[in-house]
């Protein structure tokens, strides 16, 4: 529900923005504040955006976009907001893309790690996926050169693409169902459960990807996803039982755990 009475906040008043974001427990009002104020076109809509993040909502669909990866990332609304966290898992891919790659973004939400491998290496051929349609209207909103499918994993894509990727994103859900009640209210409450809830140990939908993913990946082809530092030797031995050389990779600056797949050549088929 929105408040009311940050309704009535001038929205010219930027202290008043601030306080009023600070009561609604904003820890970061200031930097909050500023980002409403540059994207607002008018003070009707500064009064929107103030009312609905102190109603709970994330600030990255009040605001419309999210700062991932050196890109701007459009956020619709009951889309899964990228996380800082993994701006690692990207930038690890972009170490191992070649120029002239096959990435598939699978369960991409938004497209946030397509769009920001294909940023930094643009001459990627670029596919996405997701089960949600709201995501893969977001997704076709920030990747339009690219094909975005609507499905489940790997069904959601061309045959024509199986064993020919040679990047594959992988960001699935991993908070373990019993854990999922403990989330920050504005993940638990604003995005969806199914991009959330990874299973009873969290690495439900990981098995799944796995599994496959050696017959849609090149010969010496990656997959990405990520885990927490808890999860992450069970993620590699899952990938290792699939027929892939994994690899744990953690930045200790975001708190960012990636766990990485690569085919085994002298095995591929």
């Amino acid at each position: 529900m929105i408040d009311p009475a940050a309704s009535q906040v001038p929205a010219s008043d930027a202290s008043a923005l601030v306080l009023a974001l600070r009561a609604a427990g904003c820890v970061f009002a200031e930097e909050e504040a500023d980002l409403i104020l540059s994207t607002a076109n008018d003070p009707g809509e500064v009064s929107r955006m103030v009312a609905e993040r102190t109603s709970g909502l994330p600030l990255e669909q009040v605001l419309g976009w999210a700062s991932f990866h050196g890109v701007r990332v459009l956020i619709d609304p009951d889309v899964f907001v990228p996380r800082r966290r993994t701006e690692h898992l990207v930038d690890e891919a972009i170490a191992r893309c070649p120029a002239d790659a096959v990435v598939v973004d699978l369960c991409c939400g938004s497209g946030a790690l397509g769009l920001a491998v294909s940023t930094a290496v643009p001459s990627v051929r670029l596919s996405a996926a997701d089960l949600h349609p709201a995501a893969v209207r977001n997704a076709r909103r920030n990747l339009p050169t690219a094909q975005v499918f609507e499905g489940d994993l790997y069904d959601a894509l061309p045959t024509t693409l199986r064993g020919h990727v040679d990047i594959l994103l992988a960001n699935v859900p991993y908070v373990p169902t019993d854990d999922v009640q403990y989330l920050p209210a504005e993940a638990r409450l604003h995005e969806p459960r199914l991009t959330l809830d990874g299973g009873p140990d969290g690495l439900t939908l990981l098995r799944r990807v796995a599994a496959e993913a050696a017959s849609w990946l090149t010969p010496g082809g990656h997959l990405f996803t990520e885990s927490s530092a808890e999860q992450a030797p069970l993620a590699a031995q899952i990938l290792s039982d699939a027929g892939l050389e994994p690899t744990i990779s953690t930045d200790e600056d975001d708190f960012g755990t990636t766990v990485i797949g690569t085919v085994r050549r002298t095995l591929h088929r």
